[in-house]
């Protein structure tokens, strides 16, 4: 595995890390090898598995970012250590660390959405930077014997905007943490307290990073809306916004809520451990993801299973996942967004349905479920190599 996203800490870090983990826990029959390009290999690699170092002049978590690119040499490196002769397979989690590879290897590349394709403008600030991931991403996908991505959403998208093959693509789905539960008493966290925030509260939530198709701007738009009537409401935006490799609108939406009538209403409270955000989840009214596009919309998911009301997205897969449990809106239409969150903060019998649909449906889904459709897949690719042997 190109285990060079094991440390980010968004969406495709965080699939990587618990895929792997789960994969690796059920698996009895092969051996994992992960390649890192860390200057300390993290400590939270699954048990017993292989750890190959490879020296490069950055990692590729800071490198692969919206405004730059990996150097040359640093692809060789990778390149170099993935060709070893005795891997029967290479996966690799995201299309932002792949390294074009030429060996026997099959080759199994995670493609999460189109969003880059689809919306360059919001991924990347600049020309350049759009060409190296066309690039990048034709590389990938015309190496790739298999490509996976997270949900059947995604597949068709993958289908439908690269011509692929509907063979050629496959869904190894995901799961909410552990960490995100019904708990029986929340409480705030003192980071969180310290923020402004008070326990009798009525707060919305957004989880996720300040990339500008996550629709932030549309989001405090119908935030402020919402003050007209509800004055005790708060906007809770937490998300890493220092150590983001994507490319950021935070300073610009810094920038709006710090004004008039938003001032004082919004909170930027960082990146919150799992544990702590649970409690949030708990606590809040909703959760609001007004993406322009998600390829599977995973906070959404962690704050079902906390009992926690969704208003999201329709161009997501949220709206088969959750079914009831969420309000799937147009992003493209602020109003929608407004009146769907107005019809939440007022309507508790709607909560209590919300609720209870949504926890249903974050239990149908776990890791270990996703982790066995990805071992059936090492298992053909095990078959293929029996045949040709």
């Amino acid at each position: 595995m190109d285990a060079t996203v094991w440390e980010n800490r968004r969406g495709y870090g965080r699939h990587a890390r618990a895929l792997l983990a789960a994969a690796a826990e059920l698996d009895r029959s092969n051996q994992y090898v992960f390649f890192t390009d860390s200057a300390r290999p993290p400590a939270n690699f699954p048990p017993g598995g292989e750890i190959v170092c490879v020296a490069t002049s950055a990692p590729a978590i800071q490198a692969a970012r919206g405004n730059g690119r990996r150097r040359l040499g640093d692809l060789w490196a990778m390149s170099r250590a993935l060709c070893r002769a005795d891997l029967d397979c290479l996966l690799f989690p995201t299309v932002y660390s792949y390294s074009p590879v030429v060996s026997r290897a099959y080759k199994i590349v995670i493609i999460h959405d189109v969003i880059p394709e689809k919306f360059p403008e919001y991924v990347f600030p600049a020309a350049a930077n759009r060409w190296n991931w066309k690039l990048k991403s034709f590389l990938a996908r015309r190496q790739a014997d298999l490509i996976l991505t997270v949900s059947e959403f995604s597949r068709r998208e993958i289908v439908e905007f690269f011509g692929e093959a509907p063979e050629r693509v496959k869904v190894v789905g995901e799961a909410g943490d552990r960490a995100f539960r019904v708990i029986e008493n929340p409480v705030l966290s003192e980071r969180l307290r310290a923020a402004g925030l008070r326990p009798g509260d009525r707060i919305l939530v957004f989880v996720g990073g300040f990339s500008p198709h996550k629709n932030l701007a549309g989001l405090l738009d119908a935030f402020a809306a919402l003050l007209e009537k509800w004055g005790d409401l708060r906007l809770v935006l937490a998300g890493d916004h220092q150590g983001d490799s994507f490319y950021s609108c935070y300073e610009q939406i810094r920038a709006r809520a710090s004004a008039p009538p938003l001032a004082g209403r919004v909170i930027f409270a960082g990146y919150i451990p799992d544990e702590d955000l649970a409690h949030l989840l708990n606590l809040a009214t909703a959760l609001v993801l007004p993406s322009f596009q998600e390829g599977f919309g995973l906070p959404a998911i962690e704050a079902a299973a906390c009992g926690l009301p969704v208003v999201a997205t329709a161009a997501s897969p949220l709206p088969e996942l959750l079914g009831e449990g969420a309000l799937c809106i147009d992003p493209f239409d602020r109003d929608a967004l407004r009146q769907a969150l107005g019809r939440v903060l007022t309507d508790a019998d709607l909560r209590r349905r919300m609720r209870e649909h949504g926890l249903r449906a974050a239990a149908s889904l776990s890791w270990e479920k996703a982790a066995r459709e990805l071992l059936a897949i090492f298992d053909q690719v095990a078959r293929r190599h029996a045949r040709a042997a």
